[in-house]
């Protein structure tokens, strides 16, 4: 990775070790942010990073540097913003189960925006607004009731989803939100899925929010921004991806000559192909039904392949050995359920004690880490040039159990 060799990485830091590089990174960024800019050059937009899909402090650092806003699910993932130098007032607020606390939290901060998923929320909101003396801005994640077409437990659009407004209740929840004391409608908002490699879709969610929007600046609301959310996927095994220039200009031309700030909320497509996790293979086993590779990462690593079934390519990660001989191997972790295969059928030349790297780890992978089998979870190092950094410390077996109590 860049100018580091991984065997390197595992000698200084162990495996499992989620690997990321810094050039991935700011390249996915700037992409997108060129993109942005070379759509429409006098249009305000404000790319929000989705802290969700990877939260290590140094990854939002990282972005907060190049300018980057955060979109946020949590008041923990508002406070790793803050702690990492993010700025309050680029942040936004999604989530559907917001407490009291969060709000609080937020609006104390001074957050740009909370993005509201529901009626009660919205009464929520302005009360803890007023019991701070202080005014909420406020936009609705509305459902446009748009396919994604992607894998059912990443899609968020359908009406049938626990995410959103539904789009037919949306003008009659914004003339609420305006009749509420201490909220300022700013915005309108959406997001259909995650991992959407059509366009279309997403075009389709868009069409529908600026319609929606014109509705509300005719009757006089104050609009000031829009967002067609995120979700933008990546290429995991080599399938077609949105073309970003032209997505951007797209979301341009809907918006004509509206004066309307173009928020986006990306998350995967800025981290995803910018990690790997490093694993080392304890066992070849053999069997007369299948070749198995048992590898010291584990599904509670990695959750995606058991979760959703997600791919992941696999490439060998050492130095090359001759006459090791390739063969079919089911790619399987030490964790003790019949789900923990990281990889089905996998051509690979291995034996006890290679190093072996599941690509494409950079999103949705370690934040969705556990300790199940009380496992520690892995350590994080950053590649920058020809340098590799822990910014996480593998945790210890002692810090597993560190809060727990026996009883007396």
């Amino acid at each position: 990775m860049e100018g580091v060799p991984l065997a390197d990485v595992a000698a200084q830091h162990g495996t499992p070790t989620y690997i990321y590089s810094r050039a991935a990174l700011e390249g996915a960024y700037r992409r997108l942010d060129g993109a942005l800019r070379g759509a429409r050059a006098n249009r305000p937009y404000q790319i929000c990073y989705a802290v969700k899909a990877n939260s290590n402090l140094a990854i939002l650092n990282l972005f907060a540097r190049m300018g980057a806003g955060f979109d946020i699910v949590s008041g923990g993932e508002l406070q790793r913003v803050l702690a990492a130098g993010g700025d309050a007032s680029r942040v936004v607020f999604s989530g559907l189960g917001k407490t009291r606390a969060e709000i609080e939290l937020a609006l104390a901060k001074g957050i740009k925006c909370f993005n509201v998923e529901s009626e009660p929320e919205l009464e929520r909101i302005n009360g803890v607004a007023a019991s701070l003396g202080v005014r909420a801005r406020i936009s609705l994640r509305v459902n446009p009731d748009v396919d994604a077409k992607t894998h059912p437990y990443i899609s968020t659009g359908l009406k049938n989803n626990k995410f959103g407004i539904a789009f037919d209740r949306a003008m009659a929840t914004y003339r609420r939100a305006a009749e509420l004391s201490h909220l300022d409608v700013a915005g309108v908002d959406c997001h259909i899925g995650s991992q959407l490699t059509d366009v279309a879709p997403l075009l389709e969610a868009m069409e529908r929010i600026v319609a929606l929007t014109d509705r509300l600046v005719a009757e006089g609301m104050p609009i000031h921004h829009i967002c067609p959310g995120g979700g933008i996927g990546i290429a995991y095994q080599g399938e077609p991806t949105i073309d970003i220039a032209a997505y951007a200009d797209a979301l341009q031309r809907s918006l004509g000559e509206r004066p309307l700030e173009l928020l986006l909320e990306p998350g995967r497509m800025l981290v995803g192909n910018a990690g790997v996790l490093l694993s080392r293979v304890e066992y070849v086993k053999p069997t007369e039904a299948k070749n198995f590779l048992v590898i010291d990462a584990a599904m509670n690593d990695l959750i995606r392949p058991s979760l959703y079934q997600a791919y992941h390519a696999m490439e060998m990660a050492g130095p090359a050995v001759a006459g090791v001989e390739s063969r079919v191997y089911d790619v399987v972790g030490p964790v003790c359920e019949s789900a923990d295969v990281l990889g089905r059928d996998r051509q690979l030349a291995a034996r006890e004690g290679d190093l072996l790297a599941i690509l494409s780890a950079g999103a949705y992978s370690f934040v969705m880490a556990s300790n199940y089998n009380s496992r520690p979870r892995p350590a994080e190092v950053m590649i920058d040039g020809s340098s590799a950094q822990l910014i996480r410390e593998r945790e210890s077996i002692e810090q597993l159990f560190a809060a727990e109590r026996v009883l007396k």
